[in-house]
């Protein structure tokens, strides 16, 4: 696998244009980041874009020469807008081949629930030459791993189970650690305060995050970052700068 240094990163790619439409909202990449924080892959990148050959081979190209390993979700079923195979294959200049392992294993499978194989069905079974497969136990039509290129299913459900399929190979880091410090101020009165805890403290990353409850304006305070002891100490003086500004800030770790 040709992949950067260490430490390990990643880049998501979430393939469709029903996501760009509005009509379905986006429930991979979120959940899949937060996966891969806890294994010590950071998410770098996550870009959102249409099923359109020439856009996935540009957008697939440029994250796998960035991150050590680059997800796609949506684009790998049976209908003429299912794209995202071949245009994996155009981007790393393969052919696209009916897999013969993919193969069997669908034709197993719609002769098991009594439905037809069909020309649509074992489009499914195509796969980008030199890719090994990523087990499907919901639907079986599996994903791929190209090179550093991991290639999911859109389907929620589908796209959860294959990475319980592929999480043992991949290899993590220090997992993310984080916390938040939630309280009623404004962001315009500690703003100072955060950018120089943030400037004192580069092993962290601080982000506020604002909130309005019944009425009151407020914020979370989340800091992130490997070093666990780092992170508590950073979020401890997040709260002390609340204090100063008359707030009673509480802390949750893991948030």
């Amino acid at each position: 696998m040709s992949t950067p240094a260490s430490p390990p990163t990643a880049a998501i790619l979430v393939i469709g244009n029903e996501i760009l439409s509005g009509r379905t909202q986006d429930a991979n990449s979120g959940w899949l980041a937060a996966r891969l924080a806890e294994i010590g892959i950071p998410v770098r990148e996550i870009r959102v874009i249409p099923d359109n050959e020439a856009v996935i081979v540009e957008a697939v190209n440029a994250l796998r020469a960035q991150a050590r390993y680059v997800f796609t979700t949506g684009g790998i079923g049976p209908t003429h807008d299912d794209i995202t195979s071949a245009s994996i294959a155009a981007a790393f200049g393969v052919r696209l081949l009916r897999h013969p392992e993919a193969e069997r294993r669908l034709r197993a499978h719609y002769q098991a629930v009594g439905s037809a194989i069909n020309a649509a069905r074992l489009r499914m079974a195509e796969i980008p030459e030199g890719a090994t497969l990523i087990d499907n136990p919901v639907s079986v039509a599996p994903g791929f791993r190209l090179d550093n290129v991991h290639v999911l299913a859109g389907v929620p459900s589908i796209m959860r189970a294959m990475w319980d399929s592929l999480r043992p190979g991949l290899i993590g880091g220090p997992p993310v650690r984080s916390l938040s410090v939630t309280a009623f101020v404004r962001e315009g009165d500690m703003a100072a305060g955060l950018g120089a805890l943030q400037n004192a403290h580069p092993g962290v990353d601080i982000g506020s995050y604002p909130f309005m409850t019944d009425g009151r304006i407020g914020a979370s305070i989340v800091v992130r970052g490997t070093d666990e002891t780092l992170v508590a100490l950073v979020g401890d003086k997040v709260a002390d700068l609340l204090r100063a500004l008359g707030a009673d800030p509480e802390i949750t770790p893991g948030a």
